[in-house]
């Protein structure tokens, strides 16, 4: 018997997605911090467990197998997963026969340390060994430590049917790519994540459709850049202009792709995340413009606005260059939204450097953003040959001074929505009363409105009436 899908609604109205399959026996219980990658990765594990008699557990300590996917962005994200370890050690103290493993980028950083720090963690699995994760699991059922951190050359897990756990049921994500060839110098990614690889596009599609048939009214390209996709018949991006001249001519990019699943699932939305200023090409923006289902919003991280900053980050692109493609987007596509990751204190960072962030923001009017104290990673080249030199009380002092700038915007960008009437799609309740819906725009606006016949997935037009900065208030028309 396939598996099936047992969903309830929590208080805030998203799904609580249970894998029930006739003969599985055994409970795992997956918790993701971190990327979107993370999410989705979740699910392919989840799918991969599920043949292997395991059913998904909203309980812990229901659980047979832990699993926590981890991210290692950020100093805090790591802090974050350590205290959760915690909690379940605790739970493992009552349950000896629980056992408890790490997934993703934290356990690529750390490998064999995990299992030397963390006494309780029984196993240690990088991105791109999942598929290995049956025979780690019974290596640890016969008692032994387990861990598998090698880096693939190709899209793993391509063939896979995720499990979507982390669904609303009308938005899911699909991997398009993987790894990162950038080096930023203030990034684990290349280093967890591995050399950048994409995924057949016929595979893609296909999921796209799959996902359409079975009610999904929304789909989202992942990848750590998606803008880098490039499917040649297979193998690491960097080796493309080693392959045949008919394996050049017949290669698929990213603005090939996004008109592929377009003009496939013509019905339901596409976004994509993550963009890098680099190499997004006009090809894409015209593609976006092209295609209404392909939705209206871009996330464009800059990290700063100084060029000389930018240097030190090892960001292919300058102040002047990252302007003129949002002049593009803007041109090309005028009524796009635009969102940013910005990294305020890193090493080096003037006060100047910091005012040329500020301008940068008052010239592009982000409506959304994702701002951070600069915190160094092991093993990235900022840490090896940079010094953190920027005091904490400043990196406070400035981020604080970019978040109140950005949500100047924000509430900019939603005043100019009053009185407008937009089209939103329901993706359950508002988080603050049971009585109203909330939903996106393609613009990635959040909107919230009174229920009426309405359900959830369903495309309605909103008349909007009242907003905050982060949010459009009105009545469906």
């Amino acid at each position: 018997m396939l598996s099936e899908k047992i969903i309830e609604e929590d208080k805030q109205g998203q799904a609580i997605v249970t894998l029930n399959k006739e003969g599985n026996t055994k409970k795992l219980f997956i918790e993701s911090y971190g990327c979107q990658m993370n999410m989705s990765d979740s699910e392919i594990v989840a799918s991969i467990l599920s043949e292997e008699g395991f059913d998904t557990t909203p309980n812990l300590e229901d659980a047979d197998l832990v699993l926590v996917n981890t991210c290692s962005i950020r100093e805090k994200a790591e802090q974050t997963i350590r205290k959760r370890l915690q909690k379940y050690n605790r739970v493992k103290r009552i349950n000896p026969a629980m056992k408890i493993g790490v997934l993703g980028c934290m356990a690529e950083r750390l490998k064999t340390k995990f299992l030397e720090e963390e006494k309780a963690v029984d196993l240690v699995v990088g991105p791109d060994a999942y598929r290995d994760l049956p025979n780690l699991v019974r290596e640890v059922e016969a008692g032994k430590d387990a861990i598998n951190v090698i880096l693939s050359k190709e899209e793993t897990y391509g063939d896979v049917t995720p499990v979507r756990l982390n669904t609303n049921g009308v938005s899911a994500f699909i991997s398009i790519t993987r790894g990162c060839d950038n080096m930023c110098t203030f990034c684990v990614v290349p280093f967890t994540r591995g050399r950048e690889r994409s995924r057949d596009p016929k595979s893609i599609v296909e999921e796209a459709q799959d996902l359409w048939n079975k009610g999904y009214k929304e789909i989202t390209l992942l990848g750590q850049n998606v803008d880098s996709y490039l499917w040649y018949g297979g193998g690491l991006k960097k080796d493309f202009d080693k392959a045949s001249d008919i394996a050049k001519a017949t290669a698929v990019d990213f603005a090939k792709l996004m008109e592929m699943v377009a003009l496939a699932v013509p019905k339901i939305r596409i976004r994509f995340a993550t963009s890098n200023p680099q190499d997004m090409s006009l090809d894409v923006l015209h593609t976006m413009a092209k295609y209404d289902n392909i939705c209206k919003y871009i996330h464009l991280p800059v990290q700063s606005g100084s060029t000389r900053i930018l240097e030190k980050m090892n960001r292919q692109h300058t102040r002047e260059e990252y302007m003129e493609l949002i002049d593009n987007v803007k041109k090309i596509i005028p009524n796009c939204a635009i969102s940013q990751d910005m990294i305020v204190g890193f090493c080096g960072e003037t006060e100047e450097d910091h005012q040329d962030t500020l301008s940068l923001m008052e010239y592009v009017k982000y409506d959304f953003g994702f701002m951070f104290a600069y915190s160094e990673r092991p093993g990235t080249l900022a840490a090896k040959k940079l010094e953190d030199d920027v005091p904490m009380e400043v990196k406070k002092r400035r981020l604080s001074e970019i978040i109140n700038l950005q949500q100047k915007h924000s509430l900019y960008h939603m005043e100019k929505m009053v009185g407008k009437t937009v089209e939103v799609l329901i993706e359950g309740n508002s988080k603050k009363s049971d009585t109203h819906w909330m939903g996106r725009t393609t613009q990635n606006a959040v909107v919230v409105f009174p229920k009426g016949e309405e359900k959830i997935g369903d495309m309605v037009m909103v008349k909007v009436e009242d907003c905050t900065s982060a949010t459009l208030l009105g009545t469906k028309i």
